[in-house]
């Protein structure tokens, strides 16, 4: 069987990398781009950066820097109005998963209009948007690379998947110097979203030789870096595997597909406003736990590649490992349970019911290794609490 494997047109890697911006535009024939971030970016004075960058070389930058940590409708609306105010032939995603996210979403929506909850999964856009040069600022979301965006709808709560190659940024500037000031919350909760994605992609029903490829190097690079990074975040060797080890992530789980611990976890961060890589951190163990009967040779792999397990290790002792790593690196991490992040117990249970709905309904617990059924999913998600 053939697969189908979408990337961005060009990328560039490694320390200051983002300075490419200007040879990347002049590549994509563009030369008035916007710049589309959030105020933590523009506080830290990364915009600045991009904006300096580009006027040495005459090229005048607009900012929109109103997205929000998790994306929502009306945040995309206003990314919309801001695109069409002028003329604009491109867009520069600067930050992490959510202002990336943001600029897909704005790019399709300010060329086709309609409706966020248009293009939600099960359609599949592969329209072409505006071109998108991303410019990650975390190691975790691997948004530079993929061909998904996620975007809240505020009137139902849900965490709207949105897929197809319309989505896929164009160019992606990959540096991890951008990533030496990320804060130790930061750091580990996108460390654990990139984690996921790869341990995801590998044991997803739709992966791959080329995915496999990539969730394993992946695995390899984060696994040993993560604990590192959080304790010391200048560490630099340590910060560009973990880059690395996200964007292949990214391209593993864009061209195999999240599974259950993704499609579970997003109806926690529209519900409690969990971060996304800290409910993925929350249900890692048990999702694993849950799923490895049906791929124990999938999984014993994913502990091998991460240093956990040795190949003279059974199958059955990896696996056993693998879980302990999880539940250890979520204690070193410091990942809340629900009750510990300050979420309502009575608030939690009551709608454990509609969270597995909308975990079915995304898609992702289908590329599971165990499908589970709605029952399942709740006894998982009452499971996270204590």
């Amino acid at each position: 069987m053939a697969h189908q494997i979408i990337l961005p047109r060009t990328m560039q890697i490694g320390k200051d990398a983002s300075k490419q911006i200007t040879e990347t535009l002049a590549s994509l024939n563009c030369s008035k781009p916007l710049l589309i971030t959030d105020n933590v970016m523009v506080e830290l004075g990364y915009a600045d950066r991009i904006t300096s960058y580009l006027a040495e070389h005459s090229i005048a930058l607009d900012v929109f820097s109103d997205t929000v940590p998790e994306p929502t409708v009306s945040s995309i609306s206003a990314g919309v109005e801001a695109l069409r105010a002028k003329p604009y032939d491109c867009i520069i995603a600067l930050g992490g998963g959510s202002p990336i996210d943001s600029a897909k979403a704005i790019g399709i929506l300010g060329k086709y209009g309609g409706e966020m909850r248009d293009y939600k999964f099960p359609r599949v856009v592969n329209e072409e948007g505006l071109p998108i040069i991303a410019i990650p600022t975390t190691a975790g979301t691997g948004s530079e690379v993929t061909r998904f965006t996620i975007i809240t709808d505020e009137q139902t709560s849900e965490k709207m998947l949105c897929v197809g190659s319309g989505f896929m940024p164009t160019a992606a500037l990959i540096d991890f110097s951008l990533t030496l000031s990320l804060p130790q919350r930061v750091t580990a909760d996108t460390g654990i979203d990139a984690l996921t994605h790869a341990i995801e992609a590998y044991v997803s029903r739709k992966a791959n030789l080329y995915s496999d490829a990539q969730a394993l190097s992946a695995m390899a690079l984060i696994a040993p870096n993560l604990r590192t990074v959080f304790a010391d975040g200048k560490n630099e060797n340590a910060r560009e595997a973990m880059m690395l080890g996200s964007t292949l992530a990214g391209i593993a789980f864009s061209n195999a597909s999240v599974a259950l611990v993704h499609g579970m976890s997003r109806p926690i961060g529209a519900a409690f406003h969990v971060p996304h890589g800290l409910s993925n951190a929350m249900l890692l163990p048990a999702v694993t736990a849950f799923s490895i009967p049906s791929a124990p040779v999938r999984y014993a792999q994913c502990a091998r590649a991460m240093g956990i397990a040795t190949q003279g290790d059974s199958d059955d002792l990896a696996n056993q490992k693998l879980i302990g790593e999880l539940k250890a690196l979520n204690a070193d991490l410091q990942v809340p349970t629900p009750k510990d992040f300050g979420i309502d117990k009575e608030a939690f249970f009551t709608i454990t019911s509609t969270m597995a709905e909308q975990a079915l309904a995304s898609g992702s617990p289908g590329n599971n290794p165990r499908i589970p059924t709605i029952e399942e999913m709740i006894a998982i998600y009452i499971s996270l609490w204590d």
